[in-house]
């Protein structure tokens, strides 16, 4: 009965190993998704806000590579290996939750870096090119023009003419000058704020959804790894 029971375990830690190294691929792949999709933005949310998908992706790969000790722990009905998973997804765990509690934080000021960052590209526009090109990327690729509104180009360029990347189309063949009368009417920021605010709320449900499987990987590793200890006991 105790075999059996021990090898009951031992399967249900190897398919949580599995399931954790899911975690691990999952978490990798929305850090590599939120770095490829949204980089190009770095210079209206400030550059210290995507070290988070860095660090997810590293977490990723971490949390797979531990979870091939967990598996050949469990198959190899390896106490010590058990035990080092155990204490490594511990510590990724307790990583994850630093992790989240500094993307909240960071996340409770954001809306004032983009407003600090949006007033600072706009402002240099004309000196820089970076600025130019994420300005002309971010209004074409969300419709948008501005910062609120179209008119803030004013004060910035000093004439009735917008940046093209303002207007989805060429008016007519005499004026192809892009004005507030054919621009975009929505303005940047909230749009893109918008944009980021779903995502944190698409990122959070994937960060408890993970949490739930690692604790549960955990505690069957710790199970596994007492019910080693015994068994060698009555040996």
């Amino acid at each position: 009965m105790a075999n059996g029971g021990l090898t009951c375990v031992k399967f249900i830690t190897f398919f949580c190993n599995l399931l954790f190294a899911l975690t691990g691929l999952l978490i990798f792949l929305v850090g590599f998704t939120v770095q490829l999709k949204y980089n190009h933005y770095s210079n209206f949310v400030g550059n210290n806000i995507w070290t988070v998908p860095i660090i997810l992706m590293i977490v990723g790969l971490v949390v797979a590579v531990i979870c091939f000790l967990g598996c050949c722990g469990a198959v190899k009905e390896n106490s010590c290996m058990i035990l080092s998973f155990a204490i490594l997804a511990v510590l990724i765990f307790i990583a994850e939750v630093g992790l989240g509690i500094a993307g909240y934080v960071k996340h409770s000021g954001l809306q004032n870096v983009m407003e600090g960052q949006f007033n600072l590209t706009m402002e240099q526009y004309s000196e820089r090119k970076d600025y130019r090109d994420t300005w002309s990327l971010v209004q074409t690729e969300l419709k948008c023009c501005g910062t609120y509104e179209s008119a803030d180009w004013e004060r910035i360029l000093h004439n009735t003419t917008l940046p093209k990347s303002c207007c989805s189309v060429i008016i007519t063949e005499e004026a192809t000058d892009c004005t507030t009368k054919h621009a975009h009417t929505e303005g940047c920021f909230n749009k893109l704020l918008s944009i980021i605010d779903s995502n944190t709320l698409t990122l959070a449900g994937v960060v408890l959804g993970v949490a739930g499987i690692q604790i549960l990987t955990i505690m069957f590793a710790c199970c596994l790894f007492r019910s080693f200890g015994r068994n060698y006991e009555t040996v």
